[in-house]
């Protein structure tokens, strides 16, 4: 028993060293089962990424403006995941962008090198989080925006698990830095990652029952995302996780804000 819980605690800090910048302890050290049975923790992830970005907000406020604020709050969330989601989300744009066959796509996203779409896509969906962000937080108050964050970021990351869940991974070779975790995500990794996503809805619930509908957007924007990555590279790749984390955070706050119309 002992030994399987100081093995669970060496997968998190694995997730936790993969998926962020924040320093782990000498013992987390890199296997490839561990990064496998680490998608589990994504979610979870989120919770600590939604935490440090909320901190940063609420410090920001005292001294600060609310656009100012929100941005802040932004670049924490950015430099805490050392923009692992917003890098897969620029390739993502490069590739699609500007590939009309598989192997161009995957080349063009293997490209460390960001070219127009991506820079553009980066603009536009950090433009888009900025100002959704920003308007909720001149709806409500202080603790209870810190829980939409904390909801949209866990809520994103778990949708991207499904696209792993849905869909064999692309790439025929090992050159991509998430080989290890492109052997799908099992039941129970899929389950405990469940777990995590509870927190998020009981949130929503406790703070208007009729949120809950933003499981329908998110829902069918993971449904297309699946579709279409499955049409011109009949799988995903690290990238096209990173790109429906985006996606999916931004859908949600503008979710959010829809909602608002009918209470």
């Amino acid at each position: 028993m002992k030994e399987l819980l100081y093995q669970e605690v060496r997968i998190f800090f694995t997730a936790l060293m993969f998926y962020t910048r924040i320093p782990c302890p000498s013992f987390a050290d890199h296997k490839e089962e561990y990064l496998n049975k680490a998608t589990r923790y994504f979610p979870f992830i989120g919770f600590i990424v939604a935490s440090l970005s909320f901190a940063a907000f609420a410090g920001a406020q005292y001294l600060f403006s609310s656009e100012l604020s929100v941005l802040i709050s932004i670049i924490v969330s950015v430099f805490t995941t050392g923009a692992f989601h917003e890098d897969g989300f620029a390739d993502t744009c490069d590739g699609f962008g500007g590939g009309w066959t598989k192997e161009k796509i995957l080349n063009i996203m293997k490209d460390s090198r960001i070219g127009t779409y991506g820079v553009v896509g980066l603009v536009l969906i950090l433009g888009v989080k900025f100002f959704a962000l920003l308007d909720i937080s001149n709806k409500v108050g202080l603790p209870t925006f810190g829980l939409y964050l904390v909801c949209g970021h866990v809520l994103s990351r778990f949708f991207s698990i499904l696209i792993i869940r849905l869909l064999p991974y692309s790439r025929e070779d090992a050159s991509s830095k998430v080989k290890p975790i492109a052997k799908g995500i099992s039941a129970t990794d899929l389950m405990v990652a469940s777990l995590f996503t509870a927190v998020p809805l009981v949130i929503l619930v406790f703070l208007h029952p009729l949120f809950l509908l933003v499981i329908l957007p998110l829902l069918l924007t993971t449904l297309y995302l699946k579709w279409y990555f499955n049409k011109w590279i009949g799988g995903y790749t690290g990238d096209c996780l990173g790109a429906t984390q985006q996606v999916n955070e931004v859908i949600f706050y503008l979710s959010i804000l829809s909602i608002w119309k009918f209470i």
